[in-house]
């Protein structure tokens, strides 16, 4: 029956961008083209790995953080650091570096850390991290292998924020004004790093080469070129794919299910540790009252949409994140009643507030299945009294429109369909959701200030006890669900498909794009 349900609801059509992404040439050297990009794992154009949202799949090859997460997403390890050690009052992180030189020959060292982390922390830079970095006192390269950082207070996310912080080069980027970066042409034309992989040229809106570091420390590549296709859908990626053009790619999961039994491909499938969501700007009045909030809940029928739109390959949230450890008893399940929702929206005085106006709702999800999902959500919030009206932009437009400071248009991003990264380490969330953290400090978007939420994640990224840790997020999972800062969706699983040709090529179906361990110096292709 909800297969009927959602198909009462479904009634717009994917919104499929037409054209062909210009091909790559053939190259004699061996090469291994792939649609790093395709997918909401990225986006076209992206290169400053200060204010990257998402793409670092494609950017952890030529730019490199300290620590990283393994490829399963189950523990950090050293990257440009060997090693490290935390103190007991996990104040004080000593790293360890690696013997590294930059892409241009120059040594990497502690110097370099010392810059790239002040430059994070720094707002003027355009950088995400400089609220979600507060927390550093002090950071000190008592000589070239070591950098030590002190905190003002325990931070349990600490880590993994670093393994987001691509190390930049302080010789080629310390004589630029701060404020200049965000739009420097330096990302996209002359980048250094320290990866496996050196950047080589950037053909706009078609493609992206780099060149193997025939001195990185992993060993040289297996393959002289790598290159980053860029395409107008997920369909032109797969049709590229088929045709041999690209060697992988993400994929929608109907897609997904048309390759499987094939042996020229392998299918790879994984949990996306990335909520999905309805933000509601608490900029706009509508969304204030509580009863609002919770008549959209239980207008969506969610599991309708997993089992109809997701093949039932997703878990409904009902806080940020659907871990087992980190659910607690006693959750409001939010169970589809649309007379329910009727009747809070009634008790709120919808009619008054808003009755059937227009609601843009904003997202940068493109693909035909977001698409089926924006109107089977359509749908259901008009049966209710809800009417809100979709809009697809792309990434860099959705970045611009609710990252704006100052006093933007909030009623072009009144709702948003979004998703954010809730994992390996629930900390993920908080960028999105604390006080502290309204941009251009954080991911926080929709300006929610909600002091017993900022309270419950503030207590839970400063314990530090490994018997407590679970329990912290816990309380932040029970406030979520009862304020509902969001309307929470779901968790999906995500897909990948490569060539059965690559040898030893690691895709993880991470948050954001990665970064992870894929170890693409050791990628090859018969």
């Amino acid at each position: 029956m909800r297969i009927k349900t959602i198909a009462r609801h479904l009634t717009v059509a994917g919104l499929l961008l037409g054209g062909q992404a210009t091909s790559v040439q053939a190259q004699d050297a061996k090469t291994i083209t792939g649609g790093f990009d395709v997918g909401p794992g990225g986006f076209p154009k992206n290169f400053n790995p200060l204010a990257a949202t998402g793409g670092f799949t494609w950017l952890s090859t030529y730019f490199e953080p300290l620590v990283i997460y393994n490829a399963e997403l189950t523990e950090l390890e050293g990257d440009l650091a060997k090693d490290y050690k935390v103190s007991d009052d996990k104040l004080t992180y000593t790293f360890n570096l690696a013997q590294e030189s930059w892409h241009d020959g120059k040594p990497f060292t502690s110097k370099d850390v010392k810059f790239t982390l002040e430059l994070a922390r720094n707002k003027a830079s355009g950088s995400l991290f400089a609220a979600r970095l507060g927390d550093i006192a002090s950071v000190d390269a008592p000589d070239d292998r070591t950098v030590v950082v002190k905190l003002s207070k325990p931070n349990g996310s600490f880590l993994s924020i670093l393994s987001q912080v691509m190390i930049l080069p302080q010789h080629a980027l310390a004589a630029m004004p701060p404020e200049t970066l965000a739009t420097s042409t330096w990302w996209s034309t002359t980048p250094v790093g320290t990866g496996p992989f050196k950047f080589k040229r950037y053909v706009s809106d078609q493609y992206v080469e780099l060149a193997a570091d025939d001195d990185y420390r992993g060993g040289k590549p297996k393959v002289d070129v790598l290159i980053n296709r860029y395409f107008e859908s997920p369909a032109a990626a797969v049709a590229a794919l088929r045709a041999g053009e690209i060697q992988f790619t993400y994929v929608e999961p109907d897609d997904a299910v048309s390759f499987k039994g094939d042996s020229n491909f392998k299918v790879i499938e994984g949990a996306s540790y990335v909520v999905n969501y309805i933000g509601l700007n608490q900029k706009v009045e509508l969304f204030r009252d509580v009863r609002v909030r919770q008549a959209i809940m239980y207008a969506i029928d969610r599991n309708a949409i997993i089992e109809s739109l997701y093949g039932g390959a997703a878990k409904p949230a009902n806080c940020g994140y659907v871990a087992p450890h980190l659910l607690p008893q006693g959750l409001e399940p939010y169970a589809y009643d649309p007379a329910q929702a009727k009747a809070l929206l009634a008790e709120a005085g919808w009619d008054k507030i808003n009755g059937d106006k227009p609601i843009t709702l904003l997202t940068y999800y493109g693909s035909p299945q977001a698409a089926n999902v924006m109107a089977a959500i359509q749908s259901m919030l008009a049966e209710v009294g809800i009417n809100v009206v979709p809009r697809v932009v792309d990434t860099p437009t959705y970045n611009g429109i609710v990252y704006k400071e100052g006093t933007p248009d909030w009623n072009a991003f009144a709702m948003v369909y979004a998703g954010l990264q809730n994992g390996p380490n629930p900390a993920g969330i908080s960028p999105g959701l604390n006080k502290s953290q309204i941009p251009p400090a954080g991911f926080n978007t929709m300006r929610i200030e909600f002091d017993d939420l900022s309270a419950a994640l503030d207590a839970a990224l400063a314990q530090t006890d490994p018997a407590k840790i679970d329990q912290s997020w816990q309380q932040v999972c029970k406030v979520m669900n009862k304020d509902l800062p969001w309307a929470t969706l779901w968790v999906a699983n995500r897909y990948g498909v490569a060539s059965s040709k690559l040898r030893d090529f690691v895709w993880t179906p991470a948050p954001a794009g990665g970064p992870y361990a894929a170890h693409s110096e050791r990628w090859d292709i018969q």
